[in-house]
């Protein structure tokens, strides 16, 4: 749906009259790569790092000693009773479950995360991409990516002076 309406949107800008559409001006900005240049979102993304490694650790060890108590198990097991067998499959069950269940809450939470760090960055970039338009008329600016923006002009591409505009704007 919106590749359908993008390419309409832009149908249309182009099939308007042809003194318009010689005036009209296109730029680009690639959003994702802003949002890894600037100081912010490098910031961002570091501290985002830094608490994912620590849960990385956490869960590998938690892992490594799931991983262990089956391989006892499985050494143990022939010399277990029944009882006994099924008792400890259970228990190893269990933990991985709850192995499994801490996993992807974590997952969540780094998600969540870096939805909380990022949004506000978005947010600042988006008004200095507005602001940049306006200063060099540009009719349009479209977010550059590989699904969108198939091709542009390096000099429509606004990215990096909206990273040098953002890092001035957001020093410290």
């Amino acid at each position: 749906m919106k590749k359908i309406s993008l390419g309409l949107f832009i149908g249309a800008l182009l099939a308007v009259s042809g003194a318009y559409a010689e005036e009209a001006k296109i730029g680009t900005v690639d959003m994702q790569k802003a949002l890894q240049s600037v100081d912010a979102g490098k910031k961002a993304k570091s501290q985002l790092e830094t608490e994912f490694n620590k849960k990385k650790q956490e869960l590998q060890k938690e892992e490594a000693s799931i991983k262990k108590m089956h391989e006892d198990f499985q050494k143990q097991s022939l010399v277990m009773t029944d009882q006994a067998r099924t008792k400890k499959e259970a228990e190893i069950r269990e933990r991985f479950m709850k192995f499994q269940e801490v996993t992807a809450r974590s997952q969540q939470e780094i998600q969540k995360k870096e939805q909380e760090l990022t949004e506000p960055i978005i947010g600042k970039l988006r008004g200095v991409i507005q602001d940049l338009a306006k200063k060099k008329g540009y009719s349009v600016v479209l977010e550059k990516n590989e699904n969108t923006v198939l091709f542009s002009q390096d000099k429509d591409d606004l990215t990096q002076e909206v990273v040098d505009t953002f890092n001035k704007a957001n020093k410290g």
